[in-house]
């Protein structure tokens, strides 16, 4: 476990093990944070009841774990109707308050061209139609948010995978609902495949992860277009440079490990993933 950042991991790296196989994974690693992945037939989903919801939550808190995302399948700028997609946020953020957690993962989601994982998709809408879209439905949830005291954090990922496009979706949401607390979550592995450097992500995206507002995913890939996950060390994500801009920022919120091995079932466990993180930040010196 690093001194400077606590370390998690999601539960996407997770197949055949069961809610205590997991938990004895993170523990062993010294993992002070999860965050569960929210679909049917994970560990939770909008579709638990109550004392299943608290079950989770104290079997985590009995560990010493903290669930502090949820990581929902919402695509906040998805075509098609607001209400509903509205109302799918809505019931993931009731999920996290139960659970505990503080954040809701949420992806862009915006129709875009299928290209290769190295280039920028092009939006099929207006940039500006695609994030009004997005802000305005944050902004209907924003309510909900701050009475749950659970707000959602949105990814590097898919549509908008650099820190420029979610920075601009936040500001976006900024002149809708000034002061909200809506963060960004930096995937370092989506900016970078797609040629956004490191500093500049660091720019666009470290006021949307500070001071619990957001966090940070940790993961590597032997290449930009090839993004099958490889050991932490093994590949070519640059995270030594990744932990430096974090610790020269100001950043102390977990780093956390989403090993996508539900998309890549051919790839090693959870446990011998996040091993490797584990090391890779205790082996981490700032610069003198």
């Amino acid at each position: 476990m690093s001194a400077t950042w606590p370390l998690a991991a999601s539960t996407l790296g997770v197949l055949e093990e069961d809610l205590a196989t997991t938990v004895g994974v993170l523990q062993r690693h010294g993992a002070g944070g999860v965050e569960l992945r929210s679909a049917e037939g994970a560990f939770v989903h909008t579709g638990l009841d109550d004392a299943q919801r608290a079950a989770v939550r104290a079997r985590f808190a009995d560990a010493g774990i903290e669930v502090f995302a949820v990581a929902s399948q919402v695509r906040i700028a998805a075509a098609g109707d607001d209400a509903e997609v509205v109302d799918q946020l809505s019931a993931e953020l009731r999920l996290a308050a139960d659970l505990g957690s503080r954040h809701v993962r949420v992806f862009p989601g915006a129709p875009a061209a299928r290209v290769p994982s190295d280039q920028v998709p092009p939006l099929e809408e207006d940039v500006e139609v695609v994030d009004a879209r997005a802000a305005g439905r944050l902004q209907r949830v924003a309510a909900l948010a701050e009475e749950l005291g659970v707000w959602p954090a949105l990814e590097t990922h898919d549509s908008h995978p650099r820190g420029q496009d979610t920075a601009r979706v936040l500001a976006a949401l900024d002149r809708l609902a000034p002061g909200h607390s809506v963060g960004a979550i930096w995937d370092v592995l989506h900016p970078w495949r797609v040629g956004e450097s490191l500093e500049d992500s660091a720019a666009h995206l470290l006021p949307h992860v500070l001071d619990g507002r957001g966090y940070v995913q940790i993961k590597d890939v032997a290449h930009p277009a090839d993004t099958t996950p490889v050991l932490q060390g093994s590949g070519a994500v640059p995270a030594v440079r990744f932990l430096e801009l974090l610790d020269a920022g100001g950043y102390r919120g977990p780093v956390s490990l989403e090993w996508e091995r539900f998309w890549y079932p051919q790839v090693p466990s959870l446990d011998d993933a996040l091993g490797a993180v584990a090391a890779q930040l205790a082996a981490y010196r700032p610069r003198a």
